[in-house]
């Protein structure tokens, strides 16, 4: 497996894998042709053709090639086999003559690959076991936490850059409380966010109120929509789950900054375990890879802050995805708005759940979460498409035809 940076990524939403790895891949590209002049053709496919404007992906690319001319080319129903989520760049000179072409696939979590291009180093492969069940027996066999084998693996230079991750976090979390108005897109969604904590602050319950963590979760996953600057856990549609149960038991808990960095190599370490085996991208897998995979990173932070034990972090990690099984991904109009929004704050308050039900236990059950991960990557590609960030079923389909009868009747 590699570094957990790569499960935590700083960035801007409003999505990890239409966003963030398709900005990506136009500054590669740029780079790549220099100062020539050309003009470029951007082909979008799959899911990023199905979603891509709602998620921004023409925009931010614009952005980087600016001001040279890109026309898009949308093909929603061609899939190339390596990934749903793939895109052609191609140059081209004043006569049309192709300069270069390169094709690309954005995997999930803001990672991006090119077509022989690759050309992977041995050094991005660092941790020796890529199973829970053989973490869990290694850490018992030499007496280690989670977070210290993440240490022993990574190195003591993980902690800057967690500390770092745990800023950014703080910092969305803020922005989203205090920011009122309407988040852009078609849909014209209010910010609820900033509405629900200066009620719970003026109710006077404070520090404790589960409220609390709605408008924590609530505050960065209006952030992400707005385009707002996150940090991918492990995607930037369920970025918000792991900031607000952080935050949330920091001030119930009363725990160190320390504390909070170390549960963050625990969470990097599970979503970690969930990438390598599975999946993170709702193309490939459905929301169940995305806000899962948050809620049993989250579970499991959330159990080691309250003292739990290696086994209990397990159990809560297994059961915050086997209780996301099946979940789709559908959002509306192809924004990260609905339901992704309200999805992250029931997510977090799932991952307490989670947590405090594993630590009633002594960590011993039936499913282990490398099974529940196996059956996730089963579920994720038995999903019609229809169900895989398309925007072709489910709630978008049902709120398209909502729309359509109420215009017939007026």
């Amino acid at each position: 497996m590699k570094s957990i940076q790569k499960i935590y990524r700083i960035g801007y939403g409003p999505s990890s894998s239409h966003t963030m790895a398709p900005r990506k891949a136009a500054e590669q590209f740029k780079q790549f042709i220099g100062d020539q002049k050309v003009h470029y053709k951007i082909t979008l496919l799959g899911s990023l053709a199905a979603t891509g404007k709602g998620h921004l992906t023409d925009i931010s690319i614009q952005q980087v090639l600016f001001p040279a001319d890109v026309d898009f080319i949308w093909e929603p129903d061609r899939i190339l086999p390596r990934h749903p989520n793939g895109m052609i760049f191609t140059a081209l000179d004043a006569q049309d003559k192709v300069i270069a072409s390169w094709t690309g696939y954005s995997t999930g979590g803001g990672a991006l690959l090119w077509d022989g291009r690759e050309n992977p180093k041995s050094t991005d492969i660092l941790y020796p076991h890529t199973h829970m069940n053989a973490i869990m027996q290694h850490c018992t066999d030499l007496g280690l936490n989670y977070w210290e084998y993440v240490e022993l693996t990574e190195g003591k230079g993980i902690w800057e850059y967690l500390a770092q991750v745990w800023v950014v976090m703080q910092q969305s979390i803020e922005r989203g409380l205090h920011t009122e108005g309407v988040l852009p897109g078609t849909l014209r969604i209010s910010r609820n966010a900033w509405r629900i904590y200066t009620r719970t602050q003026q109710s006077g319950q404070g520090s404790g109120n589960s409220s609390l963590l709605f408008a924590y979760a609530l505050a960065v996953a209006e952030e992400n929509a707005a385009g707002g600057e996150i940090v991918t856990a492990p995607t930037c549609g369920s970025s918000a789950v792991m900031p607000a149960v952080l935050r949330f038991l920091q001030e119930t808990t009363h725990c160190s900054e320390t504390s909070i960095l170390r549960a963050l190599a625990t969470a990097g370490l599970i979503g970690n375990l969930v990438k390598t085996n599975a999946s993170i991208s709702g193309a490939v897998v459905g929301c169940q890879g995305e806000i899962g995979t948050a809620c049993t990173m989250a579970a499991a932070a959330a159990t080691q802050l309250l003292g739990g034990t290696n086994r209990q972090i397990e159990y809560a990690a297994e059961m915050g995805l086997e209780h996301h099984l099946g979940l789709t991904c559908d959002p509306v109009d192809g924004l990260v708005q609905i339901p992704c929004i309200e999805r992250n704050a029931f997510a977090a308050q799932r991952a307490i759940s989670c947590a405090n039900y594993a630590l009633m236990t002594d960590g011993s059950h039936h499913v282990s979460l490398d099974a529940v991960i196996e059956v996730m990557k089963t579920t994720g590609h038995d999903l019609p498409s229809l169900y895989r960030e398309t925007s072709q079923g489910g709630l978008a389909k049902a709120f398209h035809h909502s729309n359509f009868d109420e215009e017939d009747e007026e």
